[in-house]
Parts: structure tokens; sequence; C-alpha cells
């Protein structure tokens, strides 16, 4: 097999897939972030805290209730979105008439409490959640051995991500929500009811990010840190795409993931801070991201 500057071919695409695999989670909840952004106006920081909320709700409900994977692929962003409607109609709601600073102040206690909830209850030493086992082992690729589970993970995010933008940008509901948010008032109008529709766009956000956290369940290890670990960089990703641009959430989330493996390969020293480079010059550049629109 042929080497690339001296990385044999197996290295190279173990690190892409590694790339890809992160770049899947990064897309996800990215998503997530700027659906909440673009159509309510509101900055969740507490989103990573949610993103940890599904895996441990996922692995309490296979514990506890016995509730296999593919069941919690269902049932636990119902759960934990039905949690950010609760938020979003006894907090966020007061919010929306005031500076992106205050739902930002907001979100980020609710954060630390969360995650403060569930260090108490299950310490921080994580918790294993095992793959299911229609999708244990792995496929000989020739060039490379792809694991299953991996495999699938990029696929369902995915159909997820592009599932969400079509939604979005090309349905006629997605059209109502994007005109709510310009003149709810005129929305209303047509006997649409806005505020639900408002609730229910923030719980679908919250969704998504549990979404993930039962995709990352049986790859990391289900602890109360993994989402304050993975939110920053998510933030990175959806101020390079353009807050509030949902394709620019997806793709940049997918793209970045992919040069952070590759950093790894060639340069692992810069791998950490390769995506914050990144943003620093893109905002130089172009301040409201890639896909942003400017005022």
């Amino acid at each position: 097999m042929f080497e690339l500057l001296g990385i044999p071919p197996q290295a190279l695409f173990g690190q892409l897939l590694l790339g890809l695999i992160n770049g899947s989670f990064y897309a996800l909840l990215s998503l997530g972030l700027a659906v909440i952004f673009g159509l309510l106006n509101i900055i969740n920081f507490s989103h990573g805290a949610q993103y940890m909320m599904g895996a441990f709700v996922a692995w309490m409900g296979l514990t506890y209730l016995g509730i296999p994977y593919w069941g919690a692929l269902v049932v636990v962003p119902l759960v934990v979105g039905a949690t950010g409607v609760v938020i979003e109609r006894l907090m966020i709601s007061r919010l929306y008439h005031l500076d992106h600073l205050y739902g930002l102040l907001l979100t980020f206690g609710l954060a630390l409490i969360i995650q403060g909830l569930f260090r108490n209850g299950f310490g921080v030493s994580g918790l294993p959640y095992s793959i299911p086992p229609q999708l244990s082992g792995g496929t000989n690729l020739g060039f490379m051995f792809l694991p299953n589970y991996r495999g699938w993970v990029v696929v369902a995010s995915l159909l997820v991500c592009f599932g969400t933008w079509f939604a979005i940008e090309r349905t006629r509901l997605g059209a109502y929500l994007r005109a709510a948010t310009e003149n709810p008032t005129l929305v209303g109008a047509f006997g649409i009811n806005v505020p639900r529709m408002i609730t229910l766009t923030y719980g679908f956000g919250v969704a998504l990010a549990a979404f993930a956290g039962v995709l990352a369940a049986p790859i990391y290890s289900v602890n109360p840190n993994m989402g304050a670990d993975l939110i920053i960089v998510v933030f990175a990703v959806v101020v390079i795409g353009g807050m509030g641009s949902i394709l620019g959430a997806i793709l940049t989330g997918f793209g970045l993931g992919i040069i952070e493996g590759l950093t790894k390969v060639f340069y692992p020293e810069a791998s950490s801070v390769a995506i914050f480079v990144i943003m620093a010059i893109v905002l130089l550049v172009k301040p409201a991201g890639l896909f942003g629109r400017t005022a």
C-alpha cells in the first residue's frame, strides 16, 4: 500500500474516520444550536448539558427499565425535549425581548445546575453503555477496518442533519417557523399559535442534542462532564458556519471534524487548537461566518 508523506494509509484513514465521527457530533450539536438561535434568537449554553442528559437518560433507561438502544433513540429525545419545553415556557420565554446576554447567562446557569445534579447523583468516573448487538463488530474495507457502530453514527447524523435542513428550508412548516421569527403578529393572524410553535422549536433543538447523546453513549463513557468538554468546540463550529445558519452548521461541523482528524495525523500538537485558529481567521475575513448573513 502507498504512503502519503510517510503516513501509513491505515493510520490516515483511521484518523479521517475519527474526524468524521467527531464531525457527526459537531454537526448534530451545532445544528441544534443553530435552530434555537436562528429561529428563537437565544444563545443556548445549556446545549452541552442537554447532550449529556441524553446519554444519561439512555443509560438509565437501559439499566433500570430495560429500554434497548433502538428504543432509546426514539424515547430519549422526546423525554429530554420535553424538559426543554418546560424550560422554555417557565424561563426562556421571558427573555425574548431582552439582550442576548440574559439568555446566555440563564442557560449557562442551567448548564451548571444540570451538570452538578448529575455529578452528585452519579459521580464523575463514567458509566459504560454497550453497543447494540446488531452493530457490533466491523467491516474490512481493504484499506481499513470500519467498526460498524461508528459507520452507523455517521449515517444517522447525516440523515438527521439533512432531514432537519430540508424540513426547515423546503417545507411549509419551515416557512411558518421562519416567518414567525420575522413577524409573529402577521403569522398569528393566519390562526397559527406562534408561542406554541416557538416552544416546540426549542424542544426540538434540545431533542437534537439528546439524540446526539444517545449516539455518543456507546462510544464515550457516560459522565457529567461529556457536554462541558464539547460545547466550547461546538460554539466555535457555529460561529465559523454563521450564527443561525442551518446548512452552515451541518457542513462546518463535518468539515471541521475531518480537518481536526487530518491535523492529528500531520501535526498532532495543533489538533486541539486547529478549530479555534480557523475560527479566528474566519472572523477576521468574514465576521458573519462562512454561511452567515450580514445584518
